[in-house]
């Protein structure tokens, strides 16, 4: 069974948090933005023409595949 580095929501949007930092100091992206709410984090990555709310989920995997790239 593979290891994940979350095991809960808030290991989670952690877990993507930090992908989104990383993927801010590689150069991969200009910005991300995370609105904090009592029950979940929405995250926002930029493209050109606009931003649209991602879940943890979502968000966790575009930025995971865009560091491994």
């Amino acid at each position: 069974m593979p290891e994940h580095p979350f095991h809960d929501q808030l290991s989670l949007e952690e877990q993507t948090e930090k992908l989104g930092k990383q993927a801010v100091t590689l150069g991969l992206i200009p910005s991300f933005v995370v609105h904090y709410f009592p029950d979940t984090w929405v995250f926002y990555i930029p493209n050109e023409n606009q931003s649209e709310p991602l879940t943890p989920e979502e968000a966790y995997l575009r930025l995971q595949q865009l560091v491994k790239q």
